[in-house]
């Protein structure tokens, strides 16, 4: 069944997400996530320059930086000219700022979904209040933006910036999935379907505690590469093992692989055209996951590896959304 325009417009609001995830993960990976010390100009320009040497350090607001700074709990002393000339990163500063740029497209489409949401009050209310929900997630993260920023890149910042896009999937999806008169839908028996439903919300809320435990696992990765800048990243992993977080992270993934292998099984024997392509996906994700940790635990992190992992559990978010979704729409009486 072809989308409706709402559809599309949420669709490309939910594609625009998830490809600033992917792109978040590289400015993480690569450590360039204070490329920009400033926001939302980047290095007091609408385009940042391409050496120090364009820099013209008297625009830059040193003092406001400070305060700031002060105020997400940092040092204020350890910003001035001299460390922000030190810290200027070519490399860094335009990989954080096509970051920037990938933002707009979320803030565009996020907006048109808003305003196209209104001719949906009438027979769908709820989308209106998602589409709204979605904008002020959208709006609220930006200016989480700027504390990631002056926090120095702060660890409770970042995880709270990535559970809200992690919530602005799920408000997105519903946006795109129920904006239409006949969204897609389960349709099974009604018990099994109640079991149904109690294993993928089961998947749901797995997943999306292993995402939050993984955006502080990637905090400390952060924190070795900062610290550990000469040593070789195989070495992490013996660090890493000490902590419980990654050690909770790296366990918990088989409680998500249980949990998606029960959802197939029940919708291969109770669902007469058995599992579709969002079942698919979401087993194939789940197993590519699990090849990807193991890579990262048992061979070596590398930051191809890190990056594909962190957008894959975005796209694995979003679709274990939609067949959640799709579990508790209304069933159709039987014809």
């Amino acid at each position: 069944m072809p989308m409706t325009r709402f559809q599309k417009l949420a669709t490309a609001a939910l594609i625009s997400v998830l490809f600033l995830m992917f792109v978040g993960a590289i400015v993480r990976v690569t450590g360039s996530g204070m490329g920009c010390p400033d926001w939302p100009t980047c290095w007091g320009c609408l385009i940042p320059p391409t050496s120090v040497e364009d820099v013209d350090f008297d625009k830059l607001p040193i003092e406001r930086f400070q305060e700031k700074a002060r105020r997400m709990g940092r040092d204020p002393s350890t910003i001035t000219e001299e460390s922000l000339r030190a810290e200027f990163n070519p490399r860094h500063v335009w990989t954080e700022f096509i970051n920037r740029l990938c933002s707009l497209p979320v803030g565009f489409f996020s907006l048109a979904t808003f305003i196209a949401a209104f001719w949906q009050r009438g027979k769908r209310p709820l989308v209106f209040w998602m589409a709204f929900a979605s904008l002020a997630i959208v709006l609220i993260n930006a200016w989480m933006g700027a504390r990631v920023v002056f926090s120095g890149l702060k660890p409770g910042v970042l995880t709270t910036h990535l559970a809200l896009a992690m919530l602005l999937t799920g408000t997105l999806m519903y946006c795109a999935w129920r904006g239409t008169d006949h969204p897609w839908r389960v349709r099974m028996p009604a018990v099994p379907l109640a079991r149904l439903r109690f294993a993928v919300t089961l998947l749901l809320v797995t997943v999306i505690v292993e995402g939050v435990i993984g955006a502080q696992v990637r905090e400390m990765t952060d924190e070795l590469a900062k610290f550990h800048d000469n040593a070789p990243r195989s070495t992490w992993i013996g660090e890493l093992e000490q902590s419980w977080k990654y050690l909770a992270h790296r366990s918990f993934s088989w409680v998500v692989f249980a949990a998606v292998i029960w959802a197939w099984v029940l919708t291969g024997r109770h669902r007469a055209s058995g599992p579709g392509w969002v079942e698919r996906s979401v087993l194939g994700i789940v197993l590519a996951q699990m090849v990807l940790g193991l890579v990262m635990a048992q061979i070596h992190i590398y930051s191809w590896v890190q990056v594909l992992h962190v957008g894959l559990a975005a796209v694995l978010l979003s679709l274990t959304w939609l067949w959640w979704f799709g579990l508790y729409a209304r069933q159709e009486p039987p014809k």
